[in-house]
């Protein structure tokens, strides 16, 4: 039995509006020369000039003919909806994917992560009121999945319509990408196939798992991501495969969703309000700038939040193409170095286009400069995110790098600290657990190229808690008779209670 809508109880002025039409008039829009093209195709660069694309709707105007409360009353009440098509991104189906009419959606559970509130002792620590956006807790446990929502709505809108008949969907990844993209790719199973293509090496084996269960090929290359990219790109260009990395603006699109979700979940009031968002390929964060301008200019907010983009020293083109003065800026791919931050290892993001544009429609439609980076070193962000779970949170090593840079952002003024900050912790603390494993070690240290030193106040090793060689003791198969077992227990709970000082 198939979940139905309760439309008469939605208000008579919402009721109509609960199911959203297909409407709109999205296009591919180039970056570098503004040209349009229609999205009948899956184009990934501009054919005219190869520069970046973003979706736009030329019809947007008609989103600003509603009333901004009314956009706030109607998402309210959509969290009511049974239907599927409306449980994930596409709550916001009016400015993410508009003309999918809703059988073409696909929902696997993405999106409405939720925000935890910092405890009161990690908030007097910082001396900031912060929240963390548990991304981690989307169905591949990662923010990726907003993308992979929207990119495979669309390719299964392209299924649906006939203008293609089965698609091999390719992506290069460190790791999150990927699963993301097998799982999603996975439900539209066999129509949708898809191959990922990883570093050597280069990722944790949590995250190589996830491709390989889902069933995807798996293909180890050589190199680092940047390297993976250059092959990814070269097959989108010979041979006819969907390519779902960020270069793909539906991709981007997806991601949209977490800034209309911390709009509704602070009330859609973003007064003093700052997001901090760390940087790989630089897909995200565009996102997310463009997600606020969205809702902004259709009045569903009144105000736009600073935006705090964070780079590892080790991998930090964005921050050191904005650190210089305006006049002097010139992007400069960098090498990277090792990072625990992996899925920021990226020296030369696909979406610095985008970043570059966004950034000034961002401060402009502020009326101040609203967009800020910082830069933070490996030891600052293994040891935030390792604070940051020992205070009750799940937050990845990006979290941590997130936490570490709104230290940053405070110590350059970036941040008052009477402002309320979302920090985005972009998957899940387990997928990373390698890293923390290496810290808590006795006998394994980390690669002197992470310049990472372990801190004794954050190791943490399991304790033996073996009762003596005197005292027998269970094994599988093996249970202890009554009297030994007895002698076991007493024993055992006299070296813990030592060890705990009670």
């Amino acid at each position: 039995m198939k979940p139905v809508e309760r439309s008469p109880s939605f208000p008579p002025d919402i009721a109509p509006m609960i199911i959203p039409q297909p409407a709109g008039e999205p296009v591919y829009r180039c970056l570098g020369c503004n040209e349009t093209f229609g999205i009948e195709q899956l184009l990934y660069t501009c054919p005219s000039c190869r520069a970046v694309l973003m979706i736009e709707d030329l019809d947007r105007r008609r989103l600003q003919r509603i009333p901004g409360p009314t956009w706030r009353r109607l998402f309210d009440y959509r969290k009511m909806s049974r239907l599927a098509a409306l449980k994930g991104i596409y709550r916001y189906h009016e400015f993410l994917g508009p003309v999918l009419p809703t059988e073409a959606i696909l929902y696997l559970g993405e999106a409405h992560t939720p925000v935890v509130e910092a405890n009161d002792l990690l908030q007097e620590r910082i001396g900031q009121r912060f929240f963390f956006k548990n991304d981690g807790q989307n169905p591949s446990a990662s923010f990726k999945d907003r993308g992979m929502a929207s990119a495979l709505s669309y390719i299964h809108y392209l299924l649906l319509e006939g203008h293609v008949d089965e698609v091999l969907a390719v992506c290069a990844s460190t790791g999150d990408t990927s699963a993301a993209a097998a799982l999603y790719a996975g439900y539209l199973t066999p129509r949708v196939k898809s191959a990922v293509l990883l570093p050597k090496g280069k990722v944790t084996p949590q995250q190589l798992s996830q491709p390989l269960g889902s069933g995807a090929m798996v293909f180890e290359v050589p190199g680092v991501f940047d390297d993976c990219m250059k092959v990814v790109e070269a097959l989108s260009e010979n041979y006819p495969v969907a390519l779902l990395n960020s270069k793909n603006a539906w991709r981007i699109l997806g991601q949209e969703s977490y800034s209309f979700e911390i709009a509704q979940d602070f009330g859609y009031e973003l007064h003093d309000v700052a997001v901090v968002v760390p940087i790989g390929n630089a897909g995200n964060i565009t996102a997310v700038m463009n997600g606020f301008i969205k809702f902004f200019e259709a009045g569903v907010i009144e105000s736009l939040p600073k935006i705090i983009g964070v780079q590892s020293a080790h991998a930090d083109p964005v921050y050191r193409y904005y650190s210089r003065p305006e006049n002097e800026r010139q992007f400069k791919p960098v090498t990277v170095r090792p990072s625990v931050a992996q899925a920021a290892m990226i020296g030369n993001p696909v979406s610095m286009p985008r970043v570059q544009n966004r950034v000034v429609r961002y401060n402009a439609a502020s009326g101040v400069e609203n967009v800020f980076f910082v830069q933070v070193t490996e030891q600052e962000i293994i040891d935030s995110q390792l604070t940051a779970n020992r205070n009750g949170h799940v937050a990845c090593p990006h979290g941590g790098e997130c936490l570490a840079g709104l230290v940053a952002a405070r110590a350059e003024g970036f941040i008052k600290p009477d402002e309320t900050v979302i920090l985005d912790s972009t998957s899940h603390a387990i997928k990373f657990s390698g890293f923390q494993d290496i810290y808590f070690s006795a006998e394994v240290e980390f690669d002197p190229a992470y310049e990472i030193r372990k801190d004794p106040q954050f190791v943490n090793r399991p304790i033996d808690a073996h009762p003596g060689e005197k005292i027998p003791t269970p094994a599988w198969g093996k249970p202890l008779g009554p009297e030994e077992q007895d002698r076991f227990v007493k024993a055992t709970v006299a070296q813990i209670a030592h060890e705990l000082g009670l």
